[in-house]
């Protein structure tokens, strides 16, 4: 298996995924530079595409713009709006009940640390390193499906799951990396390092990579 070189991956990546869309909570967090919006459009995003996300974050944010606003709405308003992002629902009734727990329990301020968030109702460990890296520029490492399969697609890990992957990048990844890796792995696993059908035979990087998994690449 051939060396992976994190270095000349990252100076790769970044020029070229700047061919690529911004990814949603980026560029909610570029627009507002609001920690608020960056939650819950990262609530929000979960197991749902960036054009719904975007779409629905737009609607919401006409009528939403701070915790005592979305403390005004009923639970039914906020499914309303957030129709159709994935179990919407389920991410109304997390909506809800967020203005009361941040008030009660962080003075009415969006937490910056990842223990902290993860009390949150819908925030695991991928939200809160999210959350923490893109609103509060601090360092996080939020690994999603795109992060997971193409650290590992690399040859540069070898974990099984998302957690597991964020522990051995927080041992071996250089720190540099934590904040930005995300956001680029993201948009490159998008457009190009796909979980099905990658375009090995167009990527800047396929010298660096060890196809770890690939079976059906262009």
């Amino acid at each position: 298996m051939k060396t992976v070189d994190i270095d000349a991956i990252y100076s790769i990546l970044k020029k070229h995924v700047k061919n690529y869309k911004t990814p949603v909570v980026d560029f909610i967090n570029i627009q507002t530079r609001d920690p608020f919006k960056v939650l819950v459009s990262t609530i929000l995003s979960a197991r749902t595409n960036d054009s719904t996300t975007g779409a629905v974050c737009e609607r919401l944010f006409k009528k939403v713009t701070s915790l005592d606003d979305l403390g005004k709405m009923s639970q039914k308003e906020l499914a309303k709006l957030i129709f159709p992002v994935g179990f919407y629902n389920t991410k109304a009734k997390h909506l809800k009940e967020l203005p009361h727990i941040i008030k009660n329990s962080f003075h009415n301020k969006i937490p910056e640390s990842i223990d902290a968030l993860i009390k949150l109702p819908g925030v695991g460990r991928k939200t809160a390193n999210l959350v923490v890296s893109v609103a509060f520029n601090k360092p996080g490492i939020c690994v999603d499906t795109h992060v997971h399969k193409i650290f590992n697609r690399l040859g540069y890990i070898k974990t099984k799951t998302p957690l597991e992957t964020e522990m051995t990048l927080r041992k071996k990844l250089p720190q540099k990396y934590w904040i930005p890796i995300n956001s680029m792995l993201v948009s490159f696993g998008q457009y190009l390092c796909r979980p099905i059908s990658p375009h090995c035979s167009i990527c800047p990087i396929e010298e660096y990579c060890n196809k770890v998994g690939v079976n059906n690449s262009r």
